[in-house]
């Protein structure tokens, strides 16, 4: 069974982190769901301006 799951370091400012899972738990949410969440409205706002983006999975 292929692994859909990508794992990514993401370098962030402490500060700015600290307050982005505060935001995240207030939402029952863990940062990593948040993050996901963010990425999807994103990819979500972008592609209803410009079409859908085709990518492979082995990108």
């Amino acid at each position: 069974m292929e692994n859909k799951l990508l794992r990514y370091t993401l370098r962030v400012d402490r500060l700015i982190f600290r307050k982005f899972r505060y935001i995240a738990e207030s939402e029952g949410r863990s940062a990593n769901k948040e993050i996901e969440q963010y990425l999807k409205k994103r990819v979500a706002e972008y592609e209803k301006e410009n079409g859908k983006i085709e990518v492979s999975l082995d990108d």
